[in-house]
């Protein structure tokens, strides 16, 4: 946008309290306000905006974001209603007044409350003076529409003036239906991006929301109706998402259309089992049988068509048994040989060891140290006890006869 010096109407009676726009006709005033103050200020580093409500000039135009703010959300309510007539004239000697005086003027107009004291010859009057002055005006109405739209279009053609059919009118009137935010309708209208439309917006505005919003903000529809240029990291979250609703949306489609797709495959696969079944049923009907008997005959054929592909299974894992069957024996022959192995060969060993012990007892007793040693240890043992000694006497001897004999039975076999 070209530079600009904007002064902007905001409209503070007693019917503004209205809860008819979230939440309040005031503050949704406000933030249709704050919208077009970013938007003018940061269209061109010299535009300048101001703010008046009614007859009241609270900031003269200017750069100075703070300023406006403060301006527009300290607006307090008056008991008394505005007048339009007067308010476009101390906005037009505002205008008229600034300090930079190249750029359009354009004043842009909040009316919130009935115009039952103005007549339409005042405000045609007001327009044709703002067409003299070079100044454009665009009117927002919020509430009381059937009283004040007639009014505000006089208004409204009155500053656009004799226009030829194809050129651009540079002053619009925009209607905000109820229920709406009006921030959400201006930011797709002339009167923050430009253009055509004057008072024929107003039913296209209020068409698209009552629907919803229509089509997303019109040339911005690929970033949500969002202008990149006023929060472009909004307008990229914004355009990310529906790219990734799209490609999501073009999935489910291919995936619907696939579908039908592996249903005729299933269809051609089940063909030959039912032309079977058909042509038995046919077969039977040609012998004679009854229609239950064909109907049985169609059921058994179908039943084996059905088991043909297990039993072919089956037989596959037949065949594959009997290969490892041998194997697997052989592995359990092999592992029952080595138990057993293993099994006698404990078996001797325990014998073996009870053999040596029981050969190192009997020369261990055979000794006369070795027993002198042991009787000696043990409390209240007398060695010398004539008990003790034919006792061990005893043992000799029969130790040596069996020597004895086992010497004669080796010299016997021999």
């Amino acid at each position: 946008m070209s530079l600009e010096s904007c002064m902007i109407l905001l409209d503070n009676s007693e019917f503004m309290r209205n809860g008819d726009y979230v939440p309040t006709r005031l503050e949704a005033q406000q933030d249709a306000a704050n919208l077009l103050v970013g938007t003018k200020t940061q269209s061109h580093p010299e535009s300048t905006v101001g703010v008046s409500a009614g007859t009241e000039l609270l900031v003269s135009p200017t750069s100075d974001v703070g300023k406006i703010l403060n301006a527009l959300h300290g607006l307090p309510i008056k008991s008394n209603t505005s007048d339009v007539t007067a308010s476009v004239q101390v906005a037009s000697l505002a205008l008229k007044h600034r300090r930079n005086k190249n750029g359009a003027q354009r004043i842009v107009l909040f009316v919130g409350s009935p115009l039952t004291n103005v007549e339409v010859r005042a405000l045609a009057k007001a327009g044709r003076q703002l067409k003299k002055n070079n100044v454009a005006i665009d009117v927002v109405a919020m509430g009381e529409l059937d009283e004040n739209e007639a009014k505000l279009k006089e208004l409204v053609d009155a500053a656009n003036g004799r226009s030829e059919e194809g050129v651009e009118r540079t002053c619009h009137l925009v209607t905000i239906p109820a229920g709406v935010l009006p921030s959400d309708v201006l930011a797709s209208s002339p009167i923050v991006h430009g253009g055509a439309g004057g008072s024929a917006f107003a039913a296209s505005a209020a068409a698209a929301a009552a629907t919803g919003g229509g089509d997303m903000g019109g040339g911005f529809a690929d970033f949500g109706g969002v202008d990149p240029n006023m929060d472009p990291e909004l307008a990229m979250a914004l355009r990310v998402s529906m790219e990734e609703e799209r490609a999501r949306q073009e999935r489910m489609a291919a995936q619907s259309a696939a579908q039908p797709e592996e249903g005729k495959d299933a269809e051609m696969t089940d063909a030959p089992a039912a032309d079977a079944a058909n042509a038995a049923a046919s077969a039977a009907m040609d012998m004679g049988l009854s229609e239950e008997e064909a109907l049985l005959q169609q059921a058994l054929a179908m039943s084996m068509n059905e088991n043909e592909p297990a039993a072919a299974s089956e037989s596959k894992e037949e065949e594959s048994k009997p290969a490892a069957a041998p194997m697997e024996e052989d592995d359990e022959a092999a592992a029952m040989q080595m138990a057993l192995q293993m099994s006698m060969q404990a078996e001797q060993d325990n014998k073996e060891e009870a053999k040596s012990g029981e050969g190192e007892g009997q020369q261990q007793f055979q000794d006369p140290q070795f027993v002198n040693q042991l009787l000696g240890s043990l409390p209240g043992v007398n060695q010398n006890d004539p008990a003790i000694q034919s006792a061990l006497q005893n043992l000799n001897q029969g130790d040596k006869k069996d020597g004895d004999d086992k010497k004669e039975d080796g010299d016997k076999k021999e």
